[in-house]
């Protein structure tokens, strides 16, 4: 047996990672928690402990897999399996093999089409899309080379931030699960660089490195926080309601009702196959705007819509204006986009809301100028004050802010990709 498989005893969060084996394990959160290394380890080691087991390890880039996984797999299984450069795969004595690949963009999937793994492990996850992760499910199942019994399982490492940040966040972090999922499959591990004491011990630089990153990006990559992480684009946005982020300031509060004098709005945004959304605000005599309410038609999966119809959305808008305390015998001015005025062929969106008896007027949905205003609202004062504040009952408003990423090449907006239904662009339009 190679050395490597004997000088290193892994640390506890290793150790329990090695020993899982739930249908859906995650282990990371933070830098330097030796994620790459039990990777390998595991898949090693289930190479040699069954017969015929077929296993794909993934990385988002061909350099990045080939760095971090291929080099290191080709001298710690040196002598025990045969490595096949154009097929990217080590050949066990046994009949296993660990296959290498990549998902550089969403049409590598495809090559994996019809394929099955008994076991796939997705290295850095949050940098895979969530389809590409759905894709993956599809080939983790059972490749029929394997005479004893295998329950099929994939294996995750991860850090916060990245385009696969929510789907990740919301299965091992949130724990919150669609009909279909079952949440005795899912475990996830955290580890840190202060659990890995051959990096304390040998490369402590790295570890006071991690200590001077700025304050956001410290918390992420050292503390593991699931919360802030880089190319955040609300990063103003604190939520210390569940004790997690310890600003001393939060834009989430409990509930009150608005006195009577304040004005409400409501916000509209349509969508079908993408979620629609409907927020009701209170604003203040000293201009203080506050999220009352909500009406998010989002499936239990990321940025899907429920697919309603103009005409169930606004009966259901309509019934909660009549019925909700906060709201019942209010006066209401509504904002919508303005695309809920197009009429390309018969009744526009705005027309369906009258004759429910909900009237909106066009918002300007110039958006950068309204992300703009976002942030301003956002800022804390001196006196720790902002001008903006979310209700803690609002869930898909303080799920979704804090996913928001910047646009690659608009740095000043907002990466439309997101899940970005919840707020107005122009706040002037409501307040």
């Amino acid at each position: 047996m190679p050395i490597e498989f004997e000088m290193k005893k892994p640390y506890p969060p290793q150790e329990r990672f090695l020993r899982a084996k739930n249908r859906r394990i995650a282990y990371g959160g933070a830098r330097g928690g030796g994620k790459s290394y039990a990777m390998r380890k595991k898949l090693c080691l289930l190479a040699l402990r069954y017969t015929g087991i077929q296993i794909l390890l993934l990385r988002r880039t061909f350099p990045e897999l080939r760095e971090n996984h291929i080099l290191p797999l080709r001298k710690m299984l040196n002598g025990i399996a045969t490595y096949r450069d154009s097929a990217k795969e080590f050949s066990f004595p046994n009949g296993s093999r660990i296959k290498l690949g990549y998902l550089a963009n969403e049409g590598d999937i495809l090559q994996y089409q019809g394929q099955a793994y008994e076991v796939i492990g997705m290295d850095e996850a949050t940098q895979f899309t969530e389809s590409q992760y759905q894709a993956m499910t599809e080939c983790n199942r059972l490749s029929g080379n394997m005479d004893e019994a295998f329950t099929p399982r994939m294996y995750f490492t991860c850090n916060p931030g990245g385009v696969g940040h929510a789907w990740v966040k919301r299965l091992f972090i949130d724990r919150a699960y669609n009909d279909n999922e079952n949440p005795e499959d899912y475990i996830f591990i955290p580890a840190s660089v202060y659990d890995n004491k051959y990096m304390l011990e040998n490369n402590p630089e790295y570890v006071r490195n991690l200590e001077a990153l700025p304050p956001k990006r410290r918390k992420a990559m050292l503390e593991g926080n699931w919360d802030v992480y880089e190319g955040q684009f609300f990063d103003e946005f604190r939520n210390n309601s569940d004790g997690y982020d310890t600003h001393e300031f939060t834009h989430v509060i409990n509930p009150f009702t608005p006195p009577a004098h304040w004005r409400i709005f409501r916000s509209f945004d349509f969508g079908f196959n993408k979620p629609f959304s409907c927020g009701w605000w209170a604003y203040s005599e000293d201009g203080v705007l506050y999220r009352i309410l909500e009406l998010y038609g989002c499936t239990k999966n990321a940025n899907e819509g429920v697919r309603w119809t103009p005409d169930e959305i606004f009966r259901r808008i309509s019934q909660i204006e009549r019925e909700h305390p906060y709201l019942s015998g209010k006066r209401i001015q509504g904002v919508a986009d303005p695309a809920c005025w197009k009429a390309e062929s018969g009744e526009s969106i705005a027309e369906v809301a009258e004759r429910h008896g909900l009237f909106f007027d066009r918002a300007d949905n110039a958006r950068i100028t309204g992300w703009m205003q976002v942030h301003n609202r956002l800022a804390f004062n001196s006196e720790g004050r902002a001008r903006l504040y979310f209700f803690n009952t609002c869930k898909d408003t303080i799920r979704t802010i804090p996913l928001l990423l910047h646009d690659d090449h608009t740095v000043e907006d907002l990466d439309s990709d997101g899940e970005d239904h919840i707020l107005p662009t122009r706040f002037a339009t409501c307040a």
